[in-house]
């Protein structure tokens, strides 16, 4: 599963994400998908969604 294409990130999915203040010290911040906020197919830095806390970062990592 990559990170960097929106077909493998669903809703409800438990991911990592990066937050925009925490860019620079590359802090992960856990949570569950609630939307997917990217509309092309892949994206170099990740697929920017909104956690169900709505907070909106980038997913770094996508958990089982």
């Amino acid at each position: 599963m990559n990170p960097k294409n929106r077909n493998d990130i669903r809703v409800g999915a438990h991911v990592n994400v990066v937050l925009k203040n925490d860019q620079r010290s590359g802090k992960l911040t856990e949570g569950y998908v609630s939307r997917l906020l990217t509309n092309s197919s892949h994206h170099p830095h990740g697929i920017k969604v909104m956690l169900e806390d709505g907070q909106v970062g980038r997913v770094k990592e996508i958990l089982e």
